[in-house]
């Protein structure tokens, strides 16, 4: 069930709070042991709260657009008490003694909390690799990645532990489960979600199973909150108003990112198929070259190599040793980096901002993949895993990080395997409304094999049994 099905049923009493609780603590049950997507689950706490919503529904005085929706939290977005390790197992968590602004809001609205979902080591990888947690594995099949470094929230919003889920995003982070879990995401324009912790490029969003519920959750996400400094200056926005005129709309097909690896040929033609669903709806589709080049990419990675070295070299040894060993290899790069460097990787930055902008200006809607491959195996740290080449997979994705435009990610299509393929949608600074509108169209339109038929929980199996 739809969040919106679910407000609609709360509102006529065809089906309680407590009642979706219940079934969906049923599908968590059956589902966790082999999925691993919760880092702290509330199940008291949040029956509590499904049970104090069906009191305001059937007083009918719902807090919110979402009061008795089950929701799922990343880790890294502050709760009130409950630890932030961050997916690892090396560091001395974060107890917050606050709400972030996403938490508070969600609350504000009603929202049925069930818990906090992992991430790998610092956020750092594009899946469900932990040395905390151990590994997240894809509700589609336990033997694939979720992605990341929202693995746990995607892996929820597929298995179906409710139907809205909060991830952050600085790389990827909720497109790339996205692609490769079949989901609606949102990566907001810069500023758009309020955070409490705000950083260059991070931004936090939605990942649920339709355009809709992503938009009706950005209602929520989206309110002003004066502890980012970074934020948006308050605006109303009609999330619900999804209906878009295709015809005239100005569409950039984009294939190549210019760097990291190749594209496989099922994910190219899955977004070349959604560019000509457009263009027979009377879209004017254009090619675009690449914008990014591999200095750009390297000259990033490098950037963040250095910022997780200086979080690695501050702990001590035997907490050092508890960190994923890959993570310290990647890391262990950037420890003779010099200031100087550091500002060219700083301002090489800001020239991958100023490309994507002038590259994307003259579209409304620009379709490309998500990520140039499809889901890798589950215990497979990253797509790339030799050293030197772990972020050649979001060369499609970052650059909207770094210029602050909204990209959201809908299902285009199956491998021959099975795997999902999303395509992602990018539209201009501050369009996120425009970005679901384009989502929400495709999503109606698209090939019938392209609908995602979500995993049933009652036939998941261990990944031992699939081999």
């Amino acid at each position: 069930m739809t969040a919106a099905r679910m407000v609609a049923a709360f509102a006529d009493r065809s089906v309680s709070p407590v009642e979706v609780h219940e079934a969906v603590q049923e599908v968590i049950g059956a589902c966790e042991p082999v999925l691993n997507a919760f880092w702290v689950r509330d199940p008291e706490q949040s029956l509590a709260a499904a049970r104090a919503s069906e009191k305001r529904w059937t007083a009918g005085e719902p807090l919110g657009p979402i009061d008795g929706v089950p929701v799922t939290l990343k880790e890294n977005l502050a709760r009130a008490g409950v630890p932030m390790p961050s997916g690892n197992a090396g560091i001395e968590p974060v107890v917050p003694t606050a709400n972030a602004p996403i938490t508070d809001r969600v609350l504000e609205s009603g929202g049925v909390v069930l818990g906090s979902t992992v991430m790998p080591d610092w956020g750092m990888l594009s899946s469900g690799v932990s040395s905390l947690h151990g590994i997240t594995r894809s509700p589609w099949n336990p033997q694939w990645t979720t992605g990341g470094s929202s693995s746990g929230a995607g892996a929820a919003a597929a298995a179906g532990y409710g139907p809205l889920h909060v991830g952050s995003d600085i790389g990827g982070s909720i497109r790339l489960p996205g692609t490769w879990l079949g989901l609606a995401t949102l990566k907001p324009s810069a500023g758009r979600i309020p955070l409490d912790a705000p950083y260059l490029g991070r931004c936090a969003g939605p990942l649920t199973r339709t355009v809709a519920d992503a938009a009706l959750f950005m209602g929520v996400l989206s309110q002003p909150d004066p502890r980012d400094w970074t934020s948006l200056p308050p605006e109303q926005t009609d999330w619900a108003a999804l209906d878009l005129q295709v015809r005239g709309l100005r569409v950039g097909l984009h294939l190549d990112a210019g760097c990291g690896g190749d594209v496989e040929p099922e994910i190219s033609r899955a977004v070349t198929d959604a560019a000509a669903l457009f263009e027979a709806a009377g879209a004017h589709v254009e090619p675009i070259a690449p914008f990014m080049t591999p200095d750009l990419l390297d000259d990033l990675d490098l950037f963040w190599r250095v910022r997780s070295w200086n979080d690695y070299a501050a702990l001590p040894a035997d907490r050092q040793a508890r960190i994923l060993p890959y993570i310290v290899t990647w890391c262990s790069v950037g420890a003779d980096t010099t200031g100087p460097r550091i500002l060219e990787c700083y301002q090489q930055i800001m020239r991958m901002q100023a490309a994507t902008v002038a590259a994307t200006q003259p579209y409304d809607v620009v379709l490309s993949p998500v990520a140039p491959v499809s889901a890798f195996p589950a215990e497979q740290p990253m797509p790339y895993p030799d050293n030197g080449r772990g972020m050649r997979h979001i060369g499609f994705t970052v650059p909207y990080n770094m210029s602050g435009q909204p990209a959201a990610t809908v299902n285009a299509g199956f491998t021959h395997d099975g795997r999902p393929i999303g395509i992602q949608l990018s539209g201009r600074r501050f369009d996120d409304l425009g970005v679901l509108r384009a989502a929400a169209w495709y999503e109606q339109h698209r090939p019938e094999p392209a609908v995602p038929r979500w995993p049933d929980h009652t036939s998941l199996q261990e990944p031992a049994q699939l081999a």
